[in-house]
């Protein structure tokens, strides 16, 4: 099938229009107004530095329940002692820029460009974007970041990274379940990965989670 090409005036198209792999369009450009449109469709940025911006929205969408969280018994522990301080969207150009700079097995490079970071850190100025901070002796040593929409009662995580053992488990957790307390009713991890599985998130078909937004 053909991805449409976007201009910077043309709107995103349906996602139930994209391929088997999810891709919705390519084009068009990182404009703080435009990415929030995206969210708000159930669609996403994906990209690298040599590739045009991919649009995205999987199906099936990885996405987790708040109440459906999942914490083991040693994070439990862990959380019980206060092993780590956290902080929220206090620092959050420190978070995005750890999260694009930490190394990831089977990845060379980073899709988060300089691109994506000035687009989110807009997004953070004008209160969409959200960072969470792990610290450890006043270190940074993990935290995670995403786009709030608070209307729709959905947050849509975009990274996370770790300097030391479950420091980015210990910013999830804590975010979790404080979004529960905001009454937030679903949280978008997007795609599937085996450590968002061990933590409570599981598969629902992209018709079920744009009927959220």
């Amino acid at each position: 099938m053909t991805i449409p090409f976007l201009d910077t005036k043309q709107e995103f198209p349906h996602p139930n229009t994209s391929n088997e792999l999810g891709l919705v369009a390519y084009g068009g450009d990182l404009i703080p107004e435009r990415v929030l449109r995206a969210y708000k469709k159930g669609i996403f940025p994906w990209y690298e530095n040599d590739q045009p911006v991919l649009w995205w929205s999987p199906n099936p969408r990885m996405v987790l329940f708040p109440k459906k969280l999942k914490v083991s018994k040693s994070m439990r522990k862990l959380l019980d002692r206060k092993t780590f301080k956290v902080t929220f969207n206090q620092h959050f150009e420190q978070v995005i820029q750890a999260c694009a700079q930490v190394k990831r097995p089977g990845q060379n490079g980073t899709w988060i460009t300089k691109d994506i970071i000035n687009t989110y850190t807009q997004l953070h100025q004008q209160g969409f974007a959200y960072s969470v901070e792990v610290w450890q002796n006043e270190r940074l040593v993990g935290g995670l970041y995403g786009i709030w929409l608070k209307p729709q009662g959905v947050f849509c995580g975009e990274s996370m990274f770790s300097l030391v053992s479950n420091a980015s488990k210990f910013a999830f957790i804590t975010w979790v379940q404080f979004l529960e307390r905001q009454k937030v009713s679903l949280i978008d991890c997007q795609v599937h990965t085996n450590h968002l599985a061990s933590l409570g998130a599981e598969e629902i078909e992209r018709e079920a989670f744009l009927s959220y937004l």
